[in-house]
């Protein structure tokens, strides 16, 4: 399970160019301005083969302002989330009341704390460090974002105490129920159980909230993983949906399918999306799942209107199927578990290397690819050289000629030729000279 850390600080003092150093990426927007990062931002770092989910927040500051209310409560859900907190400091321009006021945030929550001294770009400041010791803190780290010093002994610290254990429960298909608070997740799963009848018991899971419950379907044994809990109470964290993405991110790794529910009530809104997208960019097997069914009026017209909603607004997903169901009533909810087998099947099916061989030879001669500058791509051979999701490598002459528009028919021969429907897949392109 991965570890989850939090960047916390007050305006300015580079905690957007640190988290970007370490996801090595510039999803944090930067500028000199104070404040400028709002909304909580997660990433995933990478280092040594061990990874760990990163959280940036907004810039904490004394005010009674909206912005700065909104700002707290975020930073707080993040501290909330995190098993380790990255408390960033100046370390040119020294302590304010701003990093008090955190300081008794942070002293609050229990949580362990790393002290990371942030400027400190020249050997000179190194002796600055010594002064934030008298915020309490024992773990303290000096860096220089901008220049990207002490980095290597920043990771090793964030590193060292994850194992890459093997998942309990290896071998059995997990699938995880994520989405937005207050779209049904839950109650999918206590019908879903309910309606098998075939509950074998409740085992806490790795995450705090998440509830992994393992059952029997058809003879085999399953485990679902519900986040659907909110670990404090009160309409601030019941209301706002970004909230729930670092739970969704969770239940995501540990999973092999993710069922994606859609408040039918509601419709497809942004949030969706962007949890539906992490499923994908993990490369697990997917199911969307519009619950509520029960609040449609004439759904035999209202289900012609939600295909072509979905088609339309999550076209990134065409290879996804789709249930309608009612977890209230339990309606149609007899549809879930056949979708979750097969985008679970699907995203590890394997391949001939023969009967793939003669569906791209096909489709080649039909739609040889298009020439550039006088040049062709040409495809020696393809085989498959992965599951979780199914991965492709074609061995072609020069990978550089490979169009986006060929590659998107290229894929679309696969699946056309094998069932690969719930799943995504990649297909990777090697020269033929490359070892």
């Amino acid at each position: 399970m991965k570890k989850t850390i939090c960047i916390i600080g007050k305006p300015n003092v580079g905690k957007s160019t640190i988290f970007n150093r370490l996801i090595k990426d510039n999803k944090s927007i930067i500028m000199d301005t104070p404040g400028v990062t709002r909304d909580r931002i997660y990433g995933t770092c990478t280092y040594n083969n061990k990874s760990f989910f990163v959280i940036d927040t907004g810039g904490i500051e004394i005010g009674h302002s909206d912005f700065n209310e909104d700002i707290k409560v975020q930073a707080q859900l993040a501290i909330d989330e995190s098993d380790l907190i990255m408390f960033v400091v100046d370390g040119k321009n020294g302590l304010d009341a701003n990093d008090y006021l955190i300081k008794d945030m942070l002293l609050k929550s229990g949580k362990d704390v790393l002290l990371l001294v942030n400027k400190i770009d020249n050997e000179g400041r190194k002796e600055n460090i010594y002064s934030f010791y008298e915020l309490g803190f024992e773990n303290i780290i000096g860096v220089s974002a901008e220049h990207n010093l002490g980095f290597r002994e920043l990771l090793e610290f964030l590193t060292k105490n994850i194992n890459e254990n093997e998942e309990p429960d290896e071998g059995i298909p997990k699938f995880a129920i994520i989405g937005r608070p207050n779209v049904g997740k839950s109650s999918l799963i206590n019908a879903l159980l309910n309606e098998e009848r075939v509950l074998v018991g409740n085992v806490a899971g790795t995450t705090r909230d998440a509830v992994d419950t393992r059952f029997t379907y058809n003879n085999n044994e399953y485990i679902a993983i519900d986040t659907a809990g909110m670990r404090k109470k009160g309409k601030i964290y019941e209301d706002i949906e970004k909230y729930s993405l670092i739970r969704s991110l969770k239940a995501i790794e540990r999973s092999n399918v993710c069922v994606v529910v859609i408040d039918a009530s509601e419709g497809i809104i942004e949030h969706d999306k962007h949890i539906l997208s992490y499923a994908v960019d993990a490369g697990k097997g997917i199911v969307i799942c519009v619950n509520k069914w029960d609040t449609v009026k004439n759904p035999d017209q209202e289900i012609k209107k939600w295909k072509e909603l979905i088609k339309n607004d999550l076209q990134f997903v065409p290879y996804a199927n789709v249930v309608f169901l009612s977890a209230l009533n339990k309606k149609r909810i007899y549809t879930l578990m056949p979708e979750i087998i097969n985008a679970y099947e699907n995203n590890n099916k394997e391949i001939s290397t023969s009967l793939l061989n003669d569906v791209i030879t096909e489709a080649v001669t039909i739609h040889p690819a298009p020439s550039y500058k006088g040049k062709r791509l040409k495809i020696y051979f393809v085989s498959q050289t992965g599951i979780n999701p199914p991965k492709f490598t074609f061995n072609v002459n020069n990978k550089g000629l490979v169009h986006f528009s060929y590659e998107r028919y290229l894929e679309n021969q696969i699946r056309e030729n094998f069932d690969l429907t719930g799943t995504p897949i990649i297909l990777q392109f090697k020269n033929k000279s490359d070892r």
